[in-house]
């Protein structure tokens, strides 16, 4: 086993388009490294130049402590899974699993022990005499992995590997490739465009944008102190809600101004981002989590809530929960990231619209008690302990005293 290295690693291509920028980042021995982003960010290229199957434009990668530029994939020891599978129809699971190892030409006695293990650890002893068509979707990708698993080698390259399954497929096998990993603890490189994905299996998860890394950290430091406006909207789901506010001083604390409504912030949230202090009387942008705003007569008494008011549009009842799109009196943040985000998910008319109106649509998680309904007057709970500030021009979490984001990378 071994880390990965990318030492300021840029790739651009002849007609000058520059895939990754000057990536610096840190993998280390063993570790589940997540690389999510939209699509065009760069995460697959970057996988890609780890496998050896694109060229490296500048800057160095390691593998372990041996510099792989210029060392041909077949050399470096990495086993990699293709959201394709990838698998020969032609033959069996077995020998869809024991081809590497013939080709390096290991005794027999080793390549059945090695695919007796895999199959065992993925569950696939039942199924070494079928062929891949006789297969579902899920176990095509546990012959996938077993494949790999069979290399032993020093570090797993995922290419979204769940794409082609379905939802409930996808959780199942998420689960089972994170538990796998950590079991056989293999520094292990994941590429998906799907955040929830990245959230729930990564240790660490780099988050990039246009080639370039925006943050790296911990799934819950990534969800709480999102470096940027682009991390805070792409983390979570559903989104965060972002909205024009103004900061101002009001009985000795402070408190966002959205449209004519205003949101306390909570002392200790003060505390935390020393920065606030320079944007008393300035605009900033609001961050609130779908999850940080509930039905108002379901949280009566709750701790550090503070009210909006506004019309109930839509609701999306889940069962355990019910999502509410409601309206209020205030303006979108139309921000170049918050199109960008927009852009992803198709829907960048949106941020026109927001742009030329008056009333911002918020989404509440709400819980599955309560009696909204569609084109009524609605009172929301802001839980004001979990609040998020953003620059307007720069786009970075406000934080720390001079304006900088410190800590939240």
């Amino acid at each position: 086993m071994a880390g990965v290295t990318f030492d300021r690693v840029t790739k651009t291509y002849p007609d000058g388009t520059t895939a990754v920028n000057d990536l610096n980042l840190e993998i280390e021995d063993g570790e589940f490294m997540v690389l999510v982003g939209p699509s065009g960010c760069g995460k697959t290229t970057a996988l890609r130049m780890v496998a050896g199957l694109e060229d490296i434009s500048s800057g160095v990668l390691k593998i372990g402590d041996r510099v792989v530029n210029h060392v041909p994939s077949r050399d470096r020891d990495i086993a990699m899974v293709f959201q394709s599978y990838a698998l020969y129809p032609h033959l069996s699971v077995y020998d869809n699993i024991a081809f590497g190892l013939k080709i390096k030409k290991l005794p027999k006695s080793e390549i059945e022990k090695r695919v007796a293990n895999a199959a065992r650890i993925l569950g696939l002893e039942p199924f070494l005499k079928r062929k891949p068509r006789a297969l579902s979707g899920g176990q095509r990708q546990r012959v996938a992995m077993g494949r790999a698993i069979v290399r032993e080698p020093a570090a797993f390259l995922m290419d979204e590997p769940l794409s082609n399954l379905d939802a409930k497929l996808r959780v199942q096998m998420r689960a089972e490739i994170a538990g796998l990993q950590h079991d056989l603890g293999v520094t292990t490189i994941y590429v998906t465009h799907d955040q929830v994905e990245a959230m729930t299996m990564g240790d660490r998860v780099a988050v990039m944008r246009k080639g370039e890394l925006q943050q790296v950290a911990d799934p819950q430091t990534l969800y709480d102190r999102p470096v940027n406006l682009f991390v805070g909207g792409f983390i979570g789901s559903p989104a965060m809600n972002m909205v024009e506010a103004t900061l101002e001083r009001q009985n000795g604390g402070y408190v966002a101004k959205v449209g004519e409504q205003t949101v306390a912030i909570e002392s200790a949230e003060v505390q935390a981002r020393p920065g606030l202090a320079a944007y008393d009387g300035k605009d900033i942008i609001l961050g609130i989590r779908p999850e940080d705003l509930e039905d108002a007569s379901l949280a009566s008494g709750s701790t550090g809530a503070t009210h909006l008011k506004g019309q109930a549009e839509l609701t999306e009842a889940l069962g355990s929960e019910i999502m509410v799109h409601f309206s209020i009196k205030a303006k979108h943040a139309t921000t170049e990231d918050v199109r960008e985000l927009a852009e992803d998910v198709g829907d960048e008319r949106a941020v026109d619209e927001a742009a030329s109106s008056d009333t911002a649509t918020l989404v509440g998680r709400f819980g599955a008690r309560s009696r909204v309904r569609p084109g009524q007057p609605i009172e929301v709970a802001v839980d004001t302990r979990s609040l998020h500030f953003f620059d307007p021009q720069t786009g970075l979490g406000i934080y720390d005293a001079q304006g900088s984001t410190k800590g939240a990378a």
